[in-house]
Protein backbone atom coordinates (compact mmCIF):
# COMPACT_ATOMS: atom_id res chain seq x y z
CA UNK A 1 0.00 0.00 0.00
CA UNK A 2 2.94 2.53 0.71
CA UNK A 3 3.20 2.90 -3.31
CA UNK A 4 -0.13 3.37 -3.87
CA UNK A 5 -0.31 5.98 -0.83
CA UNK A 6 2.64 8.14 -2.41
CA UNK A 7 0.79 8.65 -5.54
CA UNK A 8 -2.51 9.56 -3.61
CA UNK A 9 -0.50 12.45 -1.72
CA UNK A 10 1.08 13.61 -5.03
CA UNK A 11 -2.23 13.36 -7.01
CA UNK A 12 -3.99 15.60 -3.77
CA UNK A 13 -1.07 18.23 -3.69
CA UNK A 14 -2.90 20.54 -5.69
CA UNK A 15 -6.16 20.11 -5.33
CA UNK A 16 -5.89 20.66 -1.50
CA UNK A 17 -3.53 24.12 -1.67
CA UNK A 18 -4.59 26.82 0.92
CA UNK A 19 -6.84 23.77 2.77
CA UNK A 20 -6.21 21.75 5.50
CA UNK A 21 -3.86 18.47 4.63
CA UNK A 22 -5.67 16.14 6.14
CA UNK A 23 -2.83 13.87 6.80
CA UNK A 24 -1.50 16.29 9.41
CA UNK A 25 -4.84 16.85 11.07
CA UNK A 26 -4.47 16.17 14.63
CA UNK A 27 -7.34 13.71 15.00
CA UNK A 28 -6.05 12.67 18.36
CA UNK A 29 -7.98 16.07 19.42
CA UNK A 30 -11.48 15.13 17.46
CA UNK A 31 -13.96 13.34 19.31
CA UNK A 32 -14.71 9.67 18.16
CA UNK A 33 -18.24 8.71 17.47
CA UNK A 34 -18.56 4.81 17.67
CA UNK A 35 -21.07 3.63 15.32
CA UNK A 36 -22.40 0.29 15.03
CA UNK A 37 -23.30 -1.66 12.12
CA UNK A 38 -25.51 -4.44 11.35
CA UNK A 39 -26.38 -7.04 8.66
CA UNK A 40 -30.10 -5.95 7.67
CA UNK A 41 -30.20 -8.63 5.09
CA UNK A 42 -33.53 -8.30 2.85
CA UNK A 43 -35.61 -6.02 5.29
CA UNK A 44 -36.64 -3.23 2.98
CA UNK A 45 -38.66 -0.17 2.46
CA UNK A 46 -42.00 -2.58 1.79
CA UNK A 47 -40.98 -5.10 4.81
CA UNK A 48 -40.75 -2.38 7.50
CA UNK A 49 -44.10 -1.67 6.34
CA UNK A 50 -45.57 -5.73 6.41
CA UNK A 51 -47.14 -7.62 8.71
CA UNK A 52 -44.27 -9.80 9.05
CA UNK A 53 -42.39 -6.87 10.81
CA UNK A 54 -43.54 -5.94 13.99
CA UNK A 55 -43.29 -2.18 14.39
CA UNK A 56 -44.94 -1.92 10.89
CA UNK A 57 -47.82 0.19 12.00
CA UNK A 58 -45.09 2.59 13.71
CA UNK A 59 -43.17 2.51 10.96
CA UNK A 60 -46.48 3.76 8.81
CA UNK A 61 -47.20 6.61 11.65
CA UNK A 62 -43.63 8.01 10.83
CA UNK A 63 -41.95 7.04 14.16
CA UNK A 64 -37.48 6.30 13.65
CA UNK A 65 -36.38 3.13 13.47
CA UNK A 66 -34.66 3.58 16.72
CA UNK A 67 -37.26 3.96 19.00
CA UNK A 68 -37.48 0.35 19.07
CA UNK A 69 -33.52 -0.78 18.27
CA UNK A 70 -31.84 1.53 19.84
CA UNK A 71 -28.79 -0.71 21.19
CA UNK A 72 -29.83 -3.46 19.49
CA UNK A 73 -27.77 -3.86 16.39
CA UNK A 74 -25.79 -6.74 17.52
CA UNK A 75 -28.13 -8.71 18.47
CA UNK A 76 -30.11 -8.29 15.13
CA UNK A 77 -26.79 -8.30 12.86
CA UNK A 78 -26.03 -11.38 14.76
CA UNK A 79 -29.04 -13.24 14.11
CA UNK A 80 -30.01 -11.95 10.74
CA UNK A 81 -26.85 -12.77 9.16
CA UNK A 82 -27.23 -16.72 9.77
CA UNK A 83 -30.27 -17.00 7.38
CA UNK A 84 -34.03 -17.32 7.70
CA UNK A 85 -37.12 -15.45 6.27
CA UNK A 86 -34.69 -11.67 5.55
CA UNK A 87 -31.84 -13.96 4.73
CA UNK A 88 -32.16 -16.65 2.46
CA UNK A 89 -28.96 -17.10 1.05
CA UNK A 90 -26.84 -16.65 4.32
CA UNK A 91 -22.80 -16.42 3.57
CA UNK A 92 -20.51 -18.32 5.38
CA UNK A 93 -18.46 -16.81 8.22
CA UNK A 94 -19.87 -13.74 8.01
CA UNK A 95 -20.15 -11.44 10.59
CA UNK A 96 -22.97 -9.86 11.80
CA UNK A 97 -21.52 -6.11 12.71
CA UNK A 98 -19.26 -4.03 12.51
CA UNK A 99 -17.85 -1.25 15.02
CA UNK A 100 -17.35 2.06 12.90
CA UNK A 101 -15.76 4.98 14.52
CA UNK A 102 -15.90 8.43 12.99
CA UNK A 103 -14.76 10.85 13.22
CA UNK A 104 -15.27 15.06 11.46
CA UNK A 105 -13.68 17.69 11.31
CA UNK A 106 -13.96 21.20 8.68
CA UNK A 107 -12.25 24.29 7.78
CA UNK A 108 -13.02 27.48 5.14
CA UNK A 109 -12.88 25.18 2.51
CA UNK A 110 -13.68 21.33 3.27
CA UNK A 111 -15.39 18.66 5.19
CA UNK A 112 -13.26 15.92 6.93
CA UNK A 113 -14.93 12.31 6.95
CA UNK A 114 -12.59 10.14 8.99
CA UNK A 115 -13.76 6.77 9.13
CA UNK A 116 -12.20 3.24 10.52
CA UNK A 117 -13.36 -0.36 10.85
CA UNK A 118 -11.41 -3.76 10.91
CA UNK A 119 -11.97 -6.27 8.04
CA UNK A 120 -13.04 -9.69 8.62
CA UNK A 121 -10.12 -11.20 6.37
CA UNK A 122 -6.33 -10.42 7.02
CA UNK A 123 -5.91 -8.80 3.78
CA UNK A 124 -7.25 -5.43 2.23
CA UNK A 125 -9.83 -5.68 0.11
CA UNK A 126 -8.94 -3.57 -2.86
CA UNK A 127 -9.38 -6.76 -5.62
CA UNK A 128 -12.22 -6.49 -7.91
CA UNK A 129 -13.35 -8.26 -10.83
CA UNK A 130 -10.99 -9.43 -13.42
CA UNK A 131 -10.89 -10.29 -17.09
CA UNK A 132 -9.32 -14.10 -17.40
CA UNK A 133 -8.70 -15.53 -21.02
CA UNK A 134 -9.81 -18.94 -21.04
CA UNK A 135 -7.02 -19.92 -23.70
CA UNK A 136 -10.03 -18.62 -26.52
CA UNK A 137 -11.93 -15.41 -25.08
CA UNK A 138 -11.81 -13.05 -22.03
CA UNK A 139 -14.53 -13.61 -19.41
CA UNK A 140 -15.08 -12.24 -16.32
CA UNK A 141 -13.47 -13.98 -13.48
CA UNK A 142 -14.99 -13.32 -9.74
CA UNK A 143 -18.40 -12.21 -8.52
CA UNK A 144 -19.54 -11.18 -5.45
CA UNK A 145 -20.34 -13.84 -2.64
CA UNK A 146 -23.72 -13.28 -2.91
CA UNK A 147 -24.12 -14.66 -6.14
CA UNK A 148 -25.34 -17.77 -7.22
CA UNK A 149 -21.84 -18.68 -9.07
CA UNK A 150 -19.89 -18.08 -5.77
CA UNK A 151 -22.55 -19.88 -3.56
CA UNK A 152 -22.31 -23.18 -5.65
CA UNK A 153 -18.27 -22.79 -5.99
CA UNK A 154 -18.52 -21.75 -9.61
CA UNK A 155 -16.43 -18.91 -9.43
CA UNK A 156 -14.24 -17.68 -6.41
CA UNK A 157 -15.40 -14.53 -4.34
CA UNK A 158 -13.81 -11.33 -5.71
CA UNK A 159 -15.31 -7.93 -4.61
CA UNK A 160 -13.55 -4.65 -3.08
CA UNK A 161 -14.62 -3.24 -0.04
CA UNK A 162 -16.93 0.06 -0.05
CA UNK A 163 -17.14 2.50 2.69
CA UNK A 164 -21.03 4.44 1.82
CA UNK A 165 -22.13 8.06 3.68
CA UNK A 166 -25.63 8.58 2.79
CA UNK A 167 -26.43 12.44 3.36
CA UNK A 168 -29.79 14.48 3.82
CA UNK A 169 -30.30 18.04 4.69
CA UNK A 170 -33.98 17.28 5.88
CA UNK A 171 -35.69 17.73 2.42
CA UNK A 172 -36.65 13.93 2.26
CA UNK A 173 -39.58 12.95 3.93
CA UNK A 174 -38.53 10.33 6.71
CA UNK A 175 -34.78 9.92 5.90
CA UNK A 176 -34.27 11.60 9.34
CA UNK A 177 -36.53 8.45 10.68
CA UNK A 178 -35.90 5.79 8.66
CA UNK A 179 -32.70 6.49 6.80
CA UNK A 180 -31.36 4.17 3.74
CA UNK A 181 -34.62 1.61 4.09
CA UNK A 182 -36.16 4.13 2.26
CA UNK A 183 -33.63 3.60 -0.81
CA UNK A 184 -33.83 -0.35 -0.37
CA UNK A 185 -36.79 -1.71 -2.09
CA UNK A 186 -38.08 -5.49 -3.14
CA UNK A 187 -37.32 -6.16 -6.57
CA UNK A 188 -33.70 -4.80 -6.77
CA UNK A 189 -30.49 -6.87 -7.18
CA UNK A 190 -30.67 -9.53 -4.78
CA UNK A 191 -33.40 -8.31 -2.66
CA UNK A 192 -36.60 -10.21 -2.52
CA UNK A 193 -39.12 -10.70 -5.44
CA UNK A 194 -35.99 -9.51 -7.61
CA UNK A 195 -36.94 -7.82 -11.16
CA UNK A 196 -36.69 -10.04 -14.16
CA UNK A 197 -35.52 -8.92 -17.31
CA UNK A 198 -39.15 -8.91 -19.41
CA UNK A 199 -40.06 -6.65 -16.03
CA UNK A 200 -37.16 -4.08 -16.62
CA UNK A 201 -38.10 -4.25 -20.45
CA UNK A 202 -41.62 -3.45 -20.06
CA UNK A 203 -40.97 -0.86 -17.49
CA UNK A 204 -41.73 2.56 -18.85
CA UNK A 205 -39.34 4.98 -15.98
CA UNK A 206 -36.25 2.58 -16.22
CA UNK A 207 -36.83 2.72 -19.90
CA UNK A 208 -37.22 6.59 -19.88
CA UNK A 209 -33.73 6.79 -17.93
CA UNK A 210 -32.12 4.00 -19.76
CA UNK A 211 -31.23 1.65 -17.24
CA UNK A 212 -31.01 -2.22 -17.20
CA UNK A 213 -31.31 -3.59 -13.66
CA UNK A 214 -33.24 -1.98 -10.48
CA UNK A 215 -31.55 -0.21 -8.39
CA UNK A 216 -32.17 2.29 -4.83
CA UNK A 217 -34.58 4.71 -5.24
CA UNK A 218 -36.31 7.04 -3.42
CA UNK A 219 -40.55 6.03 -2.45
CA UNK A 220 -41.26 9.94 -3.82
CA UNK A 221 -40.21 8.56 -7.03
CA UNK A 222 -42.96 6.07 -7.45
CA UNK A 223 -47.13 6.90 -8.02
CA UNK A 224 -47.26 3.73 -5.33
CA UNK A 225 -44.78 4.14 -2.97
CA UNK A 226 -44.69 0.28 -2.64
CA UNK A 227 -43.74 -0.81 -6.07
CA UNK A 228 -40.85 -0.44 -8.17
CA UNK A 229 -42.49 -1.35 -11.68
CA UNK A 230 -44.60 2.29 -10.95
CA UNK A 231 -43.15 5.18 -11.66
CA UNK A 232 -43.79 9.52 -11.82
CA UNK A 233 -43.02 11.42 -15.14
CA UNK A 234 -39.38 12.57 -15.46
CA UNK A 235 -41.21 15.71 -15.27
CA UNK A 236 -42.30 15.33 -11.98
CA UNK A 237 -39.01 13.16 -10.71
CA UNK A 238 -37.27 16.94 -12.01
CA UNK A 239 -39.28 19.15 -9.84
CA UNK A 240 -38.37 16.78 -6.69
CA UNK A 241 -34.71 17.08 -7.50
CA UNK A 242 -35.14 20.25 -7.85
CA UNK A 243 -36.37 21.05 -4.61
CA UNK A 244 -33.50 18.89 -2.89
CA UNK A 245 -35.59 15.80 -2.47
CA UNK A 246 -32.57 13.26 -3.38
CA UNK A 247 -29.84 11.71 -0.92
CA UNK A 248 -26.18 12.54 -1.46
CA UNK A 249 -24.70 9.17 -1.65
CA UNK A 250 -20.53 9.60 -1.30
CA UNK A 251 -19.04 5.84 -1.53
CA UNK A 252 -15.22 5.21 -1.47
CA UNK A 253 -14.30 1.73 -3.27
CA UNK A 254 -10.96 0.39 -2.28
CA UNK A 255 -10.33 -0.88 -6.01
CA UNK A 256 -12.34 1.53 -7.85
CA UNK A 257 -11.22 4.80 -6.46
CA UNK A 258 -8.78 4.29 -3.70
CA UNK A 259 -5.48 3.90 -6.18
CA UNK A 260 -6.20 7.84 -7.37
CA UNK A 261 -7.42 9.06 -4.04
CA UNK A 262 -10.96 9.89 -4.32
CA UNK A 263 -14.39 8.81 -3.71
CA UNK A 264 -17.21 9.04 -5.85
CA UNK A 265 -20.12 11.34 -5.91
CA UNK A 266 -23.82 10.20 -6.42
CA UNK A 267 -27.78 10.68 -5.85
CA UNK A 268 -30.27 8.56 -4.94
CA UNK A 269 -33.80 9.15 -6.73
CA UNK A 270 -35.00 7.55 -8.97
CA UNK A 271 -32.66 5.46 -9.11
CA UNK A 272 -28.96 5.33 -7.77
CA UNK A 273 -27.21 7.93 -10.19
CA UNK A 274 -23.82 9.11 -10.57
CA UNK A 275 -23.37 13.12 -10.48
CA UNK A 276 -22.75 14.69 -13.32
CA UNK A 277 -19.42 14.63 -15.31
CA UNK A 278 -17.07 11.09 -15.18
CA UNK A 279 -16.40 8.92 -12.73
CA UNK A 280 -12.65 7.90 -12.14
CA UNK A 281 -13.14 4.61 -12.72
CA UNK A 282 -14.55 3.02 -16.26
CA UNK A 283 -14.76 -0.86 -17.35
CA UNK A 284 -12.09 -2.55 -18.92
CA UNK A 285 -13.95 -4.60 -21.73
CA UNK A 286 -14.09 -3.92 -25.12
CA UNK A 287 -18.39 -4.04 -25.64
CA UNK A 288 -17.81 -6.19 -29.21
CA UNK A 289 -14.99 -8.50 -28.37
CA UNK A 290 -15.26 -8.75 -24.32
CA UNK A 291 -11.09 -8.50 -24.54
CA UNK A 292 -9.66 -5.38 -22.37
CA UNK A 293 -9.15 -1.99 -23.55
CA UNK A 294 -5.67 -1.15 -21.47
CA UNK A 295 -3.66 -3.75 -19.99
CA UNK A 296 -0.80 -3.13 -17.40
CA UNK A 297 2.50 -1.66 -18.98
CA UNK A 298 5.15 -4.31 -18.58
CA UNK A 299 8.03 -1.54 -19.17
CA UNK A 300 6.58 -0.03 -15.86
CA UNK A 301 5.61 -2.57 -13.34
CA UNK A 302 7.28 -5.54 -15.33
CA UNK A 303 4.25 -7.64 -16.60
CA UNK A 304 1.05 -7.20 -18.66
CA UNK A 305 -1.28 -9.37 -16.32
CA UNK A 306 -1.45 -11.72 -13.70
CA UNK A 307 -2.68 -14.84 -12.61
CA UNK A 308 -4.82 -16.35 -10.09
CA UNK A 309 -2.00 -17.36 -7.80
CA UNK A 310 -0.87 -13.65 -7.74
CA UNK A 311 -4.20 -12.32 -6.02
CA UNK A 312 -3.91 -10.28 -2.87
CA UNK A 313 -0.12 -10.45 -3.19
CA UNK A 314 0.26 -6.29 -4.28
CA UNK A 315 -1.08 -3.78 -5.80
CA UNK A 316 -3.20 -4.97 -9.26
CA UNK A 317 -4.72 -1.58 -9.81
CA UNK A 318 -4.81 -0.25 -13.75
CA UNK A 319 -5.07 3.35 -13.44
CA UNK A 320 -4.76 5.13 -17.04
CA UNK A 321 -2.39 7.59 -16.88
CA UNK A 322 0.61 6.03 -14.72
CA UNK A 323 0.86 2.10 -15.47
CA UNK A 324 -1.53 1.39 -18.81
CA UNK A 325 -1.29 0.99 -21.97
CA UNK A 326 -3.59 -0.18 -24.81
CA UNK A 327 -4.44 -3.63 -24.97
CA UNK A 328 -2.40 -5.88 -27.28
CA UNK A 329 -4.01 -8.91 -28.36
CA UNK A 330 -1.18 -10.54 -30.28
CA UNK A 331 1.00 -10.40 -27.08
CA UNK A 332 0.69 -14.08 -26.60
CA UNK A 333 -1.78 -14.43 -24.04
CA UNK A 334 -2.18 -17.73 -22.22
CA UNK A 335 -5.19 -18.92 -20.32
CA UNK A 336 -5.27 -18.02 -16.93
CA UNK A 337 -3.23 -14.64 -17.36
CA UNK A 338 -5.88 -12.13 -15.84
CA UNK A 339 -6.29 -8.14 -16.41
CA UNK A 340 -8.42 -5.98 -13.78
CA UNK A 341 -11.77 -5.39 -15.47
CA UNK A 342 -11.29 -1.91 -14.41
CA UNK A 343 -9.62 1.18 -15.48
CA UNK A 344 -9.28 4.03 -13.01
CA UNK A 345 -8.39 7.70 -13.70
CA UNK A 346 -8.03 10.64 -11.87
CA UNK A 347 -6.88 12.69 -14.91
CA UNK A 348 -10.08 11.39 -16.30
CA UNK A 349 -12.37 11.90 -13.85
CA UNK A 350 -14.26 15.49 -14.73
CA UNK A 351 -17.29 17.81 -13.27
CA UNK A 352 -19.44 16.75 -9.90
CA UNK A 353 -18.99 13.43 -10.05
CA UNK A 354 -15.18 14.51 -9.44
CA UNK A 355 -15.96 16.55 -5.98
CA UNK A 356 -14.74 14.44 -3.20
CA UNK A 357 -11.45 13.33 -2.56
CA UNK A 358 -10.03 11.01 -0.09
CA UNK A 359 -6.72 9.34 1.87
CA UNK A 360 -7.16 5.82 2.40
CA UNK A 361 -4.71 3.18 3.93
CA UNK A 362 -5.13 -0.24 5.46
CA UNK A 363 -2.96 -1.62 8.58
CA UNK A 364 -3.02 -4.33 10.98
CA UNK A 365 -6.52 -5.51 9.81
CA UNK A 366 -7.88 -1.46 9.41
CA UNK A 367 -9.20 0.59 6.72
CA UNK A 368 -8.89 4.43 7.62
CA UNK A 369 -10.21 6.32 5.16
CA UNK A 370 -10.75 10.41 4.99
CA UNK A 371 -13.13 11.89 2.82
CA UNK A 372 -12.70 15.21 2.01
CA UNK A 373 -16.18 16.77 0.76
CA UNK A 374 -16.06 20.56 -0.37
CA UNK A 375 -18.24 22.70 1.54
CA UNK A 376 -20.68 24.79 -0.38
CA UNK A 377 -20.93 23.14 -3.55
CA UNK A 378 -23.74 24.53 -5.38
CA UNK A 379 -24.01 21.99 -8.04
CA UNK A 380 -27.85 20.84 -8.41
CA UNK A 381 -26.95 16.95 -7.80
CA UNK A 382 -25.27 17.61 -4.29
CA UNK A 383 -26.05 18.49 -1.23
CA UNK A 384 -24.50 21.62 0.17
CA UNK A 385 -22.64 21.14 3.38
CA UNK A 386 -22.11 24.61 5.41
CA UNK A 387 -20.95 25.75 8.37
CA UNK A 388 -24.01 25.78 10.56
CA UNK A 389 -25.45 23.03 9.30
CA UNK A 390 -26.98 19.92 10.52
CA UNK A 391 -27.39 16.82 8.24
CA UNK A 392 -28.96 13.12 8.71
CA UNK A 393 -26.53 10.12 7.73
CA UNK A 394 -26.30 7.03 7.76
CA UNK A 395 -22.97 4.76 6.99
CA UNK A 396 -22.41 1.64 5.34
CA UNK A 397 -19.67 -0.87 4.75
CA UNK A 398 -19.01 -3.39 2.34
CA UNK A 399 -16.65 -6.41 3.28
CA UNK A 400 -15.60 -9.85 2.50
CA UNK A 401 -15.96 -9.73 -1.42
CA UNK A 402 -19.76 -9.24 -1.17
CA UNK A 403 -22.07 -6.31 -2.63
CA UNK A 404 -25.43 -5.26 -2.53
CA UNK A 405 -27.76 -6.17 0.41
CA UNK A 406 -24.89 -7.35 2.06
CA UNK A 407 -23.45 -5.04 3.61
CA UNK A 408 -23.52 -3.02 7.29
CA UNK A 409 -25.72 -0.53 7.89
CA UNK A 410 -26.39 2.41 10.81
CA UNK A 411 -28.97 4.41 12.04
CA UNK A 412 -29.72 7.52 11.17
CA UNK A 413 -27.34 9.81 12.67
CA UNK A 414 -26.92 13.48 12.86
CA UNK A 415 -23.54 15.58 11.60
CA UNK A 416 -23.44 19.06 12.68
CA UNK A 417 -20.93 21.38 10.70
CA UNK A 418 -20.45 23.70 13.61
CA UNK A 419 -24.15 23.52 15.37
CA UNK A 420 -25.15 21.19 17.84
CA UNK A 421 -25.91 17.56 16.34
CA UNK A 422 -25.31 13.89 17.51
CA UNK A 423 -21.54 14.01 15.63
CA UNK A 424 -20.60 17.28 15.65
CA UNK A 425 -17.35 18.23 13.30
CA UNK A 426 -14.81 20.56 14.55
CA UNK A 427 -13.47 23.58 13.36
CA UNK A 428 -9.83 23.41 12.46
CA UNK A 429 -7.48 26.05 12.94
Amino acid sequence: MRRIALMIGLALATTLAMAADPAKIDWSKVPVSNVSLFYPGQSSYEWLRSTSHPGSKMVQDGAACTTCHTGKEKAMGDKLVKGGPLEPTPVKGKNGTVDLKFQAAYDAKNAYLRFQWKTLNPYPGSEHQYLRFDGKEWKVYGYPKLDKVVQEGKQPGIYEDRMTIMIDDGKVPLFAQQGCWLTCHDGQRDMAKQFTADEVKSNALLMAIKKGDVRKYLPATRSDPLDWKTGKSLEEIGKIKAAGGFVDLIQWRAHRSHAVGMADDGFVLEFRNSDSGKDMFSGNSDAKTHAPKFMWDAKKVGYKSITADQLRKGDHFLVREQNAVPFDPNAGWKEGDMIPDYLVSREDAKGSAADNNAISSWKDGTWTVVVIRPLGLANDDDKSLKEGGVYNVGFATHDDNITTRGHHVSFVRTLGIGAKADIQAVKLP
